[in-house]
């Protein structure tokens, strides 16, 4: 197999003109005052289907011959793979057979069809469904097409690495994620012959830690499960990154689920951007080691914004428990005509909005002459929700509040 090289990068530079958009890189002030940096976003969620995977995925279709194109190709993908590989080979005339795995997310099993690849759903983990894949390529002379362990892939991704410092050589740091390791090896590849100086952070989610034990031999608690960041919960790392992000990287940060979620909620509420967990992960890293990065110049690879409709709107609504604008407050309260009005009234004066009202009498936890009253509130923050409960409580009602922590 032939290693990634700047000279192969720079070839697909040429080969990607006016084929995948050349993606915006934006300034965040938000983040910018909120960590003390100067945080730079490339949004790769900005692409036709969604990922930075378009850019690998027909640099490798390119490199094949007509007859090998003619006969078909085939990968296993969790979803921004396989949509770039199936939008790619539907416009080049090749037949696509992709194989993802059970745990795939309906939206991306969905964006994938609409191109109109054979799919086949298998394997309860991304080895698996590799497997399967590799299986019917020999069975029947398909052309596998490997989502990161590859040199033309690599290079595709690369040259998100010349976009970034093209347009802003005073960068002095990349956070980008990890999963099989084709993204982050093909810009620090990149990246580092432009600005030798530049200081490159891999970022993988825990449970699947895989590039993390590869090169520093690390271990973790918990091995696999389920994960909001699905993109890059990746087992086995890919062996041409490794050798790539030896030589290459600053180091690597293992996340948390609650740090990938809080890193969407904020791209969603502060940013207006939609991004999936996988394409968080950059600012993930922020999170989790903000002080590292204060005063610096900080670029943030957004790898993708496909992820299910119905985790955005849960997402948000969590976040809003996290910064105290909903709370669920439960109040005993007597059974008695005209209480409800009076908790009502308290709320109310003090401009808050109740969302929602459930009356409880037939729980054995309060007395029989006892109700209580789960309310939902609206508020303009913590401050504002404790000063309703302290006046619930000068009213002689009993409140408990339930948020997130």
């Amino acid at each position: 197999m032939i290693s990634p090289t700047i000279r192969l990068i720079q070839k697909a530079q040429s080969l990607l003109k006016e084929v995948v958009i050349k993606t915006p890189i934006l300034y965040s002030p938000y983040l910018s005052r909120a960590f003390e940096a100067q945080i730079f976003l490339k949004l790769e969620n900005f692409q036709e289907t969604g990922s930075f995977k378009e850019r690998g995925a027909f640099v490798k279709l390119k490199s094949l011959s007509e007859d090998t194109l003619k006969r078909g190709v085939i990968t296993m993908s969790a979803g921004n793979h396989a949509q770039a590989v199936a939008f790619h080979a539907h416009n080049l005339g090749a037949p696509a057979t992709i194989v993802m795995p059970l745990f795939t997310p309906p939206t991306k099993v969905g964006h994938t069809e609409k191109w109109g690849p054979r799919i086949i759903l298998g394997g309860k983990t991304l080895d698996e469904a590799h497997q399967i894949a590799m299986d019917i390529a020999l069975k029947e002379n398909l052309t596998f097409i490997h989502p990161y362990d590859d040199p033309w892939v690599i290079a595709g991704q690369g040259t998100i690495g010349s976009e970034m410092l093209d347009l802003h050589p005073e960068l002095d740091s990349l956070l980008i994620p990890i999963g099989g390791g084709g993204l982050c090896s093909g810009i620090a590849l990149m990246a580092k012959y432009l600005k030798p100086s530049l200081k490159i952070y891999g970022i993988e989610v825990e449970g699947y830690a895989s590039m993390s034990h590869a090169l520093y031999g690390t271990s973790e608690a918990r091995q696999g499960g389920i994960t909001l960041a699905e993109g890059i919960a990746v087992k086995t790392p890919g062996n041409l990154p490794k050798k790539i992000l030896k030589e290459h990287l600053e180091g690597i940060f293992v996340v948390t689920e609650e740090e990938i979620e809080r890193a969407v909620d904020l791209f969603l509420c502060k940013q207006n951007i939609v991004v999936e967990g996988a394409g968080a992960a950059g600012l993930a890293g922020l999170l989790h080691n903000p002080s590292l990065f204060k005063h610096k110049n900080v670029g943030i690879v957004v790898s993708g914004g496909n992820i299910d409709p119905r985790l955005v709107s849960a997402i948000m609504m969590r976040g809003q428990f996290q910064e105290g604008l909903l709370t669920l407050l439960k109040i005993e309260v007597p059974d008695i005509p005209g209480v409800l009005a009076r908790v009502a009234s308290i709320i109310g004066n003090h401009q808050a909005n109740i969302l929602e009202v459930k009356h409880q009498r037939l729980i054995y936890e309060i007395p029989i002459k006892m109700a209580e009253l789960d309310i939902m509130v609206e508020t303009r923050g913590k401050e504002h929700m404790e000063a309703i409960i302290k006046d619930l409580e000068t009213a002689g009602f009993k409140v408990r509040k339930l948020e997130r922590e």
